[in-house]
């Protein structure tokens, strides 16, 4: 067996996959991320070691997803935002090795959702295609041609922090970025602040009342403003979409299309916008498709 783990800012999934990425048992947790990143990855451990009591089949090695930006080659992460204590600089793969005695491969958890999904998933076979996830933060990848694009940073795709979007105050200190509009956290402080109530994103989606198709429509509207971005610069035109906020796709699918409808890319090529296949367990599949690859197994 593959482990997968996708360590998010609320819970953390972790899943058992065979080599050919069919998943045959899930755990999920909640993600310690006010205690540190011993008590973070100390969760995940004890996901994966509860999955591994109830098999009796071999781990070959351990793909993990993580949120902020992380040094791959190091299996370090090097940026997170406020959401967490003491995950910047933390070295997650040695944590695991030493834990588990197996090999582990460390991706930003964006990246590895795109992973699952241009392996396995909504996008599987598309040569170029822009991955977003839009949970409690905003998050974004590339796949060109055939592969991850990371950057020379390691930060490529990173659409949630472009500016351009406004003038609120962003998780990462910035101001204006799709993330304080398209976020879960900012979709839920933005209906708190129309109505005075104070619900989670899944709520407001919920209530499905007039505040919250606004905020939802603007949330679309400015998720379709990056997806022209990204094709207008790069010519990518397939775009994947998953997260917590994802899930609220009748909310959110109206809104996009109108936005690509009023204006399509120079190109001519329609923007084909997906809903992720792979669902909750998008990243911890990615992840452990990390780990096959580098295994060769």
């Amino acid at each position: 067996m593959l482990a997968g783990v996708d360590i998010g800012g609320t819970t953390t999934q972790v899943a058992l996959c065979t080599p050919d990425l069919t998943v045959v048992d899930r755990l999920e947790v909640a993600t310690p991320a006010a205690c540190g990143g011993d008590a973070m990855v100390g969760a995940a451990l004890d996901a994966v070691r509860l999955l591994l009591d109830r098999t009796d089949a071999r781990l070959l090695g351990v793909g993990v997803g993580a949120a902020g930006v992380v040094d791959a080659r190091e299996g370090r992460i090097l940026v997170a935002s406020d959401s967490f204590r003491d995950w910047a600089g933390f070295a997650v793969t040695a944590a695991f090795e030493a834990a588990l005695g197996v090999p582990a491969f460390l991706d930003n958890d964006v990246n590895a959702f795109l992973r699952g999904e241009a392996t396995a998933g909504a996008v599987a076979g598309e040569p170029h295609v822009l991955g977003m996830t839009l949970g409690t933060g905003v998050g974004g990848a590339l796949w060109l041609d055939g592969t991850l694009y990371g950057g020379p940073h390691g930060a490529a795709g990173e659409i949630g922090h472009v500016p351009g979007f406004g003038d609120l105050p962003c998780t990462c200190g910035g101001r204006g970025h799709l993330e304080t509009l398209a976020s879960g956290r900012a979709i839920a402080a933005r209906y708190s602040a129309r109505t005075g109530r104070s619900l989670s994103a899944r709520a407001v989606a919920g209530s499905a009342d007039p505040d919250a198709l606004a905020v939802y429509e603007e949330a679309g509207a400015a998720v379709a403003r990056a997806l022209l971005v990204t094709a207008g610069l790069l010519d990518v035109t397939t775009m994947v979409i998953g997260g917590g906020v994802g899930r609220a796709w009748t909310l959110l699918e109206p809104s996009i299309l109108r936005a690509l409808t009023a204006e399509p890319p120079v190109s001519g090529h329609p923007v084909r916008v997906l809903r992720s296949r792979l669902g909750r367990d998008a990243v911890a599949v990615g992840a452990a498709a990390r780990a096959r690859a580098e295994l060769g197994a």
